[in-house]
């Protein structure tokens, strides 16, 4: 896998600080986020370098791995420990030169198993150096994503395919997913060294209140105006959800702020079939402007009785 340099993704320098890397962060995400640029491959591409430098730099401790290790920083531990061990290792024979069977346990040209373990984690050598030592095998890295919806999309389980790395994957997004929520795709992160395991693709779901809808867990919550003489007299009126339009019987005497519940209009329940959260629509009654002489007279009347 090629170098990135986190840095670089973010268009800061090292030694920024950990407000300007969140500063640079949203304004690289803001720039290729795959709703501002659809279609567009090397956007997303982009888009995931700078999820992973933000996840990475954002992290004192990943930071400073990656700071002393660069692109192999998930390794630094094992690294250090092999080090520790080959310390050990001198110690234990006097920390000079001594042959034992062809093994050099210090002082030789090339470092000894020292070098041949950083060869294999860090792919300074050839394959199956190292006095026959196995190379290591290190998990894929685990990568992350971001993909937004609108309420309507989270009505019914649906299959979408998106690109993440250049690679197109078809997942199954299912109805009544939740903001926020992070879903795992096994296999689909980075891949593995010397046969290990590919890492997993967490992908954030972004789902954002509609215009007329507010959503709270599965319930959705919305206002319509009534008319002064709806609110009095009664009346029916037609209302907006989510599936479509209804009929609502409003009560002679309604008051500012009522609030009438229907039942299963709001989103599906996640991963409960058949089950739905409520809509609750609250009324804002508008007082009449521009009012005729006439009707002032006749709001007096009113207003003496």
């Amino acid at each position: 896998m090629a170098f990135i340099d986190y840095y670089k993704i973010l268009g800061v320098d090292k030694g920024a600080t950990e407000k300007e890397i969140k500063s640079a962060y949203r304004k690289m995400a803001r720039k290729h986020h795959p709703d501002l640029n659809p279609n567009n491959a090397e956007a997303e591409k982009q888009f995931k370098q700078v999820n992973e430098a933000n996840e990475v730099l954002s992290d004192p401790e990943k930071r400073k791995k990656y700071d002393k290790y660069g692109e192999n920083w998930q390794h630094g531990e094992a690294y250090e420990q092999q080090q520790r061990q080959q310390q050990s290792q001198q110690r234990s024979y006097g920390g000079g030169q001594q042959d034992f069977g062809g093994f050099d346990f210090g002082g030789s040209s090339n470092g000894g198993d020292f070098s041949d373990f950083f060869n294999s984690m860090f792919g300074g050598g050839p394959a199956g150096s190292g006095g026959g030592r196995a190379q290591q095998r290190y998990r894929g890295q685990d990568m992350n994503a971001s993909l937004q919806l609108n309420l309507r999309d989270i009505l019914e389980s649906k299959k979408q395919t998106i690109t993440v790395n250049g690679k197109n994957i078809r997942l199954t997004i299912p109805a009544g997913i939740e903001n926020g929520q992070t879903i795992k795709i096994a296999g689909h992160g980075g891949p593995g060294s010397n046969g290990a395991p590919a890492g997993d693709l967490y992908i954030k779901f972004a789902i954002p209140d509609d215009a007329e809808f507010k959503r709270v867990g599965s319930d959705l919550y919305r206002n319509i105006n009534l008319d002064l003489y709806t609110a009095v007299l009664g009346g029916e009126i037609t209302a907006d959800t989510l599936t479509g339009k209804v009929k609502l019987k409003v009560a002679p005497g309604t008051q500012i702020g009522t609030k009438v519940k229907l039942k299963g209009k709001g989103v599906p329940v996640y991963k409960k079939e058949g089950q739905f959260g409520d809509l609750y629509i609250t009324y804002n009654v508008q007082l009449p402007t521009n009012l005729t002489e006439k009707q002032k007279e006749l709001f007096e009347e009113l207003a003496k009785s």
